[in-house]
């Protein structure tokens, strides 16, 4: 059996430990030889207790996994089979800058959705389609699965602007199914689920379990969803719920309880408890618990920062590919044609087959106003923002902030769109005034 090269590029992030165990746990049928973390200098000390828990976790496992640690990015790529890709540009201080930005001019701040998630995008798209140019000079076929948020906008940016094999992957639907299996006390298998939408924007419009439609109910309010740990559980009216005819996902939240989500974040912002700090003490502990040299296992702790099953999303795809199964995945990949209402070329986060050669997405077709309205705004959104990262154009940037629904005025969105960039002015190249004499900033 042929042996696996894998690649993790932000190799030494917190959440590496919980891949490693999925690697470990299925080493028997992906026979991989080489992991490869790979990161940058600023983040040379994560990178090391990182690297030495994993050495440690293969030890313990009896597997004869190499594993290295790098600044070579071009030498972790070369000749990989997959390159998972999970950076944070400007780590965690950028972040917080994000959110403090956004909550000081009156808006929801989070790293994924709004002003805060927009503003990672611009730092982030390029910097991941340079790491695309390496792969497509030195791991042409490798499989490049995309967890760095916000992944849909980030995905998007790869399929319009790259060659490379990516998919975009997200935590959030292995969790429904982990939740619904729960409550019904079945297997994960007997649970089947129709996503519709985009990543972090995706709503449940059909729930099975064993052949037998169960969506009414949560529409009815008889049995409950899933919740993520990093966003306020306020639950849902029922009416509404039984109005949209759909179950949405948590981060809706932020559209359909914006006042109170905001409310709940300017209280935490007056006493420096904003999540990007939570996190900040999460991922500090945490590492202070890697470094244990007698630790040889992911810690429990790891379930507290957000990211729950990520590994095993990210394990599962690879083994379907590596099979070529044909097994159902959620996934994030170019529309043609697959919601109808949506532009072929953007990102889509709906249920794909998956196989050696090919993602296929499932077809979607027409969706209801009640979706399609919320749908096409954040879609807009994000085509915009990818446009203004990748051409630095500061117009486009001052636009997609302004359509965002989060971001009620334009005027708004040009004070926090002047204090974002001004804030990022190391990370942001393609913003040079210079180069980009004939924008038009609005």
């Amino acid at each position: 059996m042929r042996s696996l090269k894998l690649t993790v590029v932000g190799g030494g992030s917190s959440y590496t430990p919980e891949l490693l165990e999925g690697i470990i746990n299925n080493q028997n049928v992906l026979n991989v030889s080489e992991i490869w973390l790979v990161d940058v200098e600023e983040g040379k000390e994560k990178l090391s207790i990182i690297a030495d828990l994993s050495k440690r976790m293969v030890k313990k496992a009896k597997y004869s996994i190499k594993v290295f640690e790098t600044f070579d990015r071009k030498e972790a790529i070369k000749d990989a089979d997959y390159i998972i890709t999970q950076i944070r540009v400007g780590q965690l201080t950028m972040r917080r800058h994000d959110e403090y930005i956004s909550i000081k001019h009156g808006v929801i701040g989070q790293e994924t959705t709004g002003a805060g998630g927009f503003m990672k995008a611009l730092r982030t798209i390029p910097v991941l389609l340079d790491i695309c140019r390496d792969i497509e000079e030195l791991a042409p076929n490798a499989w490049l699965l995309n967890f760095t948020n916000p992944a849909g906008i980030i995905t998007e940016a790869i399929l319009k602007h790259s060659h490379v094999k990516v998919i975009g992957l997200c935590n959030n639907p292995i969790n429904y199914y982990k939740k619904f299996a729960n409550t019904y006390n079945v297997g994960v298998d007997d649970v089947s689920i129709h996503f519709t939408g985009i990543n972090h924007l995706i709503w449940i419009t059909g729930l099975y379990i064993k052949g037998q439609s169960k969506i009414h109910d949560i529409l009815m309010g008889q049995s409950d969803s899933y919740e993520a740990k990093n966003i306020p559980d306020f639950g849902w009216d029922i009416e509404f719920l039984q109005s949209l005819g759909a179950v949405p996902c948590g981060y809706h939240k932020y559209y359909y309880q914006t006042d109170r989500i905001l409310d709940e974040q300017l209280e935490e912002y007056q006493h420096n408890e904003t999540r990007a700090d939570k996190v900040q003490k999460i991922e500090k502990e945490l590492f202070e618990v890697y470094q244990n040299p007698e630790l040889q296992e992911k810690p429990k702790a790891l379930e507290q920062r957000g990211g729950a099953y990520y590994s095993e999303a990210a394990i599962n795809l690879i083994l379907s590919i590596h099979r070529n199964s044909r097994d159902v995945h959620t996934l994030n990949v170019q529309n043609n044609g697959t919601i109808k209402c949506l532009p072929d070329d953007v990102s889509i986060e709906v249920n794909c087959v998956v196989e050696s050669h090919q993602i296929t997405p499932l077809q979607v077709g027409d969706v209801s106003p009640q979706i399609r309205g919320l749908l096409q705004n954040v879609k807009a959104y994000e085509e915009l923002t990818v446009d203004a990262a990748v051409y630095g154009d500061k117009g486009l940037a001052h636009q997609a902030l302004t359509l965002h629904p989060l971001v009620p005025t334009a005027e708004r969105a040009k004070n926090i769109l002047d204090e974002m960039l001004q804030m990022n002015t190391n990370f942001l190249p393609q913003f040079n005034e210079h180069s980009h004499e004939g924008d038009n900033y609005l």
